[in-house]
């Protein structure tokens, strides 16, 4: 059985998640909680599984509790947030001290349709519930080195004018770790994919960009893929590039409409390695399910590298594995090494 505890200020909402959680019957809520200062003392007691925690409380809130449980009792969490401006931010916070994931109640309309949640929240907490606690505490945030000024490896391969990244859950803190230690003369651009809901992504390129050297934002309609510049596709829409005018630019649009994930990491590998050819690395970072594998497929195909972050170093090692295990990776690196393995693929 997986155990879990419930934090948040709402009894109706702690009673709507109990029973949305316990009609999973591999699952149990051993208890619940109305602030984050109870939801402390409950975590550390009980040494739930999975703990569900609202990111807004009252007396001590879901960020306060959140620091409090990582350092005294490490359990993966699950948050619960909204996508306004200010819930999306705190949720990418919540992220860098150590949440796992964490799912938007925002995306219903009203109290009444909050059971719409019920098949994501299970799942979610399927797949934290899964994760070894010692690789957990492994895997807390921690400063990355930064490779600001620094050379680039003079076994560089000189090959890539583009990085495509792909990741889902655990993907904002393993970006941390890559992104911000690209340096101010990198040469590619970098594109990235991070399975998020809508109204989320614009936060996660904010934050990004306030730790890099490099420019990060939302990827837009039509803009132009540039060297030195961290396009993060926008939630709800694929990325995709074409050339137009002499320039290879960014291309937002709802095709297919079928893909199980919008943006799809497999849509825009496939749409850089047709325009791109042998120039592209492709990266799968930690993430539930094998989105990916047909990207990294298409990027080899076109003479491109991809490689895969290691199981030990994956909060989710999903995509990764599905990709080794199709034969689609060059590679398979670890979260630490990962960046300067990106800067041996550049020019």
């Amino acid at each position: 059985m997986i155990r879990v505890l419930v934090v948040d200020d709402s009894a109706f909402v702690r009673q709507a998640l109990t029973r949305m959680l316990a009609s999973d019957p591999g699952i149990e809520v051993v208890g619940t909680a109305s602030d984050g200062a109870e939801g402390h003392a409950k975590a550390c007691a009980l040494k739930p599984d999975v703990i569900t925690l609202d990111v807004r409380m009252p007396k001590m809130d879901g960020l306060e509790a959140l620091r409090r449980i990582m350092k005294d009792c490490p359990t993966p969490v699950l948050l619960l947030s909204s996508h306004t401006s200010e819930g999306a931010d705190v949720t990418m916070r919540g992220l860098e001290i150590g949440a796992m994931d964490f799912v938007d109640k925002s995306s219903v309309q009203g109290q009444m349709n909050l059971l719409e949640l019920a098949e994501e929240l299970k799942s979610k907490v399927r797949a934290l519930a899964s994760v070894p606690r010692a690789r957990m505490v492994a895997l807390l945030p921690r400063p990355w080195p930064s490779n600001k000024g620094a050379p680039r490896p003079t076994q560089a391969r000189g090959r890539a004018e583009v990085v495509v990244i792909g990741t889902s859950t655990g993907g904002p803190p393993a970006l941390q770790a890559i992104i911000p230690r690209l340096p101010e003369d990198f040469p590619s651009a970098v594109l990235v994919v991070q399975h998020m809901p809508v109204g989320f992504t614009k936060s996660l390129a904010q934050r990004l960009d306030s730790r890099s050297v490099l420019n990060v934002r939302e990827a837009e309609d039509g803009e132009v893929v540039a060297a030195g510049c961290v396009l993060v596709a926008p939630a709800g829409r694929h990325m995709k590039v074409r050339r137009a005018g002499g320039a290879t630019r960014v291309w937002l649009d709802d095709e297919p409409r079928a893909a199980l994930h919008r943006p799809s990491i497999d849509v825009l590998m496939a749409s850089v390695a047709q325009v791109y050819g042998a120039r592209v690395l492709g990266v799968i970072l930690t993430g539930m399910g094998s989105d990916g594998v047909e990207g990294l497929r298409a990027i080899r195909k076109a003479g491109g590298r991809a490689v895969a972050e290691s199981e030990e170093t994956c909060v989710i090692y999903g995509m990764p594995k599905a990709a080794a295990e199709a034969g689609v990776v060059d590679d398979v690196i670890s979260l630490d090494r990962m960046a300067d393995e990106i800067l041996t693929a550049i020019p």
